[in-house]
């Protein structure tokens, strides 16, 4: 599925296309800094019924939150420099016991999913707006 975003209200078009079809508690979100990672992670979440505040976990690594399908964590793992950091925060307890687990700056880990489904949307920033892909 491709999108364009013109305006940050485009979010949520993208969000009620995409929660039916999160079939996998996996989704890996990769974009440059600034791309609007974080922004559709805020949308996503308050429409599965959350009512945290959401924030990028660039310093926590991970942050939970509830919502009305169970938990979801949303990891940030820009900071971590190998796949010994990425075990160390236990990344696989959190994908064993979650609704969904989004992770930003995937690269580090992503060759470990290797036979797991999950789901990738790519974000680019054109400087005019945002090119969305989802699978």
């Amino acid at each position: 599925m491709q999108f364009t975003i013109h305006t940050i209200e485009d979010w949520q078009e993208i969000v009620d296309t995409i929660i039916p079809e999160l079939k996998h508690n996996i989704l890996l979100l990769k974009g440059n800094l600034g791309a609007g990672k974080t922004t559709f992670t805020q949308f996503l979440l308050k429409n599965l019924g959350s009512k945290d505040e959401v924030n990028s976990p660039t310093y926590s690594i991970v942050n939970e939150y509830n919502t009305s399908k169970g938990k979801v964590y949303h990891f940030d793992l820009y900071r971590l420099k190998n796949i010994e950091e990425v075990y160390d925060i236990g990344i696989e307890e959190y994908l064993d016991n979650s609704f969904l687990c989004i992770i930003e700056w995937p690269e580090v880990y992503e060759d470990e999913l290797y036979g797991l489904n999950y789901h990738t949307m790519s974000i680019l920033n054109t400087g005019e707006n945002r090119e969305v892909s989802f699978d």
